[in-house]
């Protein structure tokens, strides 16, 4: 019973999943990134596959939505990325170059990442690996007097590029000459080959001050998932997977939002048939957090 009610939900839900969907694609900023999830699958016998949410996140718009595919592979992401155009920002998996060499694409990359790269080559080489971190941590200095100033998106560009870019010219300019002097399969040549073949995508989020220095919202967003997977073994099928990504998409949404969930699906449930499907936006977490907050529903 419960399964089916839950299928009956996701069903009922679909039309909203489904703008939402369309909402993303015409973003002009997007930040991605995909987790697994097991799920049965009748064609493996006593096995499970091991398919993948992609997960989208709008900074701007504070949109996230979730999609399942059976495969990690760069066609998962054309539904979604094939028509898009804007700032892509991704950790560097290379399953996102091909999006990244479009024309109407500037490919974005993480500083998280990067850094986490030089954490990792601490016990290799100590003395490079932390003296690339203390730059790293002078950039998310500069984030941190940004977000404090609460500047406009020009104000917070002027910033970066005044305090910002001169940390990244000179972090380049060492690493490209320290590269060539590092063993390239120790964990520092690693972090270091990380670095120099994304320098542009990671330097690229000083070009708007819409833009974040590493990818970290979205992976935020995925947590849920790394929860659920503590609480179930898989999913029952590849349409339930799908269907997880619909619940996955909208409580999401409610939690950045600070909505409460099962207050928004009951009204949802309740309205979602007789909305005119033109002002189905209406029925957005954060739209349905103003419409309860102007008048009692």
């Amino acid at each position: 019973m419960y399964v089916f009610w839950g299928a009956a939900y996701m069903d009922a839900l679909k039309p909203l999943y489904e703008k939402l969907v369309m909402d993303i694609k015409n973003e002009g900023y997007l930040q991605v990134d995909e987790t697994t999830i097991k799920v049965l699958d009748d064609k493996k016998k006593d096995k499970t596959h091991l398919g993948y949410y992609w997960v989208y996140h709008a900074p701007i718009s504070k949109l996230v939505m979730f999609n399942y595919s059976p495969t990690r592979a760069s066609s998962a992401a054309l539904p979604i990325l094939q028509n898009f155009k804007g700032y892509l920002q991704t950790d560097g998996y290379a399953g996102y170059k091909a999006y990244g060499k479009k024309s109407d694409i500037t490919p974005l990359g993480c500083w998280a990442h990067a850094r986490r790269e030089f954490e990792r080559a601490l016990d290799n080489d100590k003395q490079k690996a932390q003296h690339v971190l203390v730059e790293i941590q002078k950039l998310y200095a500069v984030e941190r007097k940004a977000k404090e100033q609460n500047g406009r998106p020009e104000q917070i560009k002027e910033l970066r590029l005044r305090e910002s870019l001169p940390i990244i010219n000179e972090l380049g300019k060492w690493m490209f000459l320290q590269i060539k002097l590092t063993l390239p399969k120790s964990q520092i040549g690693k972090a270091l080959a990380y670095s120099q073949t994304r320098w542009d995508n990671l330097s690229a989020y000083l070009l708007d001050g819409n833009l974040q220095i590493d990818n970290n919202l979205v992976e935020n967003a995925i947590r849920p998932v790394a929860l659920g997977r503590k609480n179930y073994l898989f999913a029952g099928s590849h349409d339930a997977a799908q269907r997880a990504a619909m619940a996955y998409t909208f409580f999401t949404n409610c939690k950045k939002h600070n909505v409460n969930p099962f207050e928004w699906l009951k009204y949802t449930l309740e309205n979602i048939q007789s909305i005119n499907h033109k002002n189905i936006k209406d029925l957005y977490p954060h739209n349905y957090k103003q419409l309860a907050e102007s008048k009692p529903l």
